[in-house]
């Protein structure tokens, strides 16, 4: 699935199964809520943090999911085509970082 196709979908499924969008600032708070529990499955699988029994069940793949979802609502409600914005994105990271990471003693 193309990011397009997938900012397709979502459009699909909201308008039919989800009734219409939240508001662009409801979806920034459900986006960070997300992020949030993202960052709770990483913390405990990757960083120091112990696992919690409210934890069982919760899949990274899914969570990352959940972030895109609202990432692509958000893009969907403000008329941003991702796959331009991201086209884009990595001109201007090619441009402005062609040598700032190969020079970076600490990733070496």
């Amino acid at each position: 699935m193309t990011i397009r196709e997938a900012q397709q979908q979502v459009d699909t499924w909201i308008r039919t199964v989800g009734v219409r969008y939240f508001n662009e600032l409801t979806n920034l708070g459900v986006l960070m809520e997300e992020v949030g529990e993202l960052s709770r499955i990483m913390v405990r699988q990757y960083g120091e943090q112990s696992w919690k029994s409210s934890d069982k069940g919760k899949d990274l793949d899914d969570e990352m999911a959940d972030v895109l979802w609202v990432l692509i609502c958000l893009a969907n409600q403000t008329g941003v085509d991702l796959s331009a914005a991201l086209k884009k994105n990595f001109e201007k990271k090619n441009l402005r970082d062609s040598d700032r990471h190969r020079d970076n003693e600490k990733l070496v």
